[in-house]
């Protein structure tokens, strides 16, 4: 039993639909595999109705399926999804940077540096999922400072769902100190406030995350 999850309401029904998004998308539920309602309210210490309402809502971002006579299965994040979100990353991230070199603040770059500080501790180190966590932090810094709201929240969605692709590419063989080189050239960029140098930073970034994860889609699901 999940004790964080003794709770009602609104709050009880977002933790459920986080948690099991998160599993979905970590591939700890694989695509194909069966939701059981009766077997994850047992599982997380929770009725049937919670884990209903949050299956109901990934049904309507696409990770899961009800099929009649099968019940719920789990979709996942395929390889044409990883591939069009990346297309997609390339669209809007350039822009983000752009607005950020204008906007951010002082506080903001700091935030970036510490982040990035992080990020060659624990790329030296070897922690994948660490460096993966700071990479998502690192971007969120930047996608605050563009002071866009409906940007904001565009870009914040296609990092959460991305993340299990994010985790792949940085275990990649050398990806990660490529990868810390690249976030560093973003941070030099936003610091000396040169929108033009943010950009191509950006989308050499997301240009390189994506070469380096298609060999790896062509062979594997994520």
């Amino acid at each position: 039993m999940i004790s964080d999850f003794q709770d009602t309401g609104y709050s009880l029904r977002t933790k459920i639909y986080h948690r099991l998004k998160n599993a979905i998308l970590d591939g700890v539920y694989k695509p194909g595999e069966s939701l059981i309602e009766m077997k994850l309210a047992k599982e997380l210490g929770v009725s049937r109705t919670p884990i209903r309402e949050a299956i109901r809502q990934l049904e309507l971002e696409g990770l899961v399926s009800s099929i009649p006579n099968k019940g719920v299965i789990v979709e996942g994040v395929t390889s044409q999804d990883v591939e069009d979100i990346y297309t997609i990353r390339k669209m809007i991230e350039g822009q983000a940077a752009r607005w950020a070199a204008d906007k951010i603040t002082d506080a903001q770059l700091k935030e970036l540096k510490d982040t990035l500080d992080l990020m060659e501790f624990y790329t030296e180190k070897g922690k994948p999922d660490k460096v993966s966590e700071l990479d998502s932090r690192f971007h969120d810094i930047i996608f605050r400072a563009c002071n866009s709201r409906p940007l904001e929240s565009v870009l914040t969605n296609f990092h959460h769902f991305i993340q299990r692709a994010r985790l792949v590419s940085v275990k990649a063989s050398g990806r990660a100190i490529h990868s810390l080189e690249e976030h560093r050239s973003i941070f030099e960029a936003l610091e000396a406030h040169d929108p033009e140098a943010a950009e191509k930073a950006m989308l050499s970034h997301v240009d390189s995350a994506s070469l380096n994860l298609y060999p790896y889609l062509e062979k594997h699901e994520l």
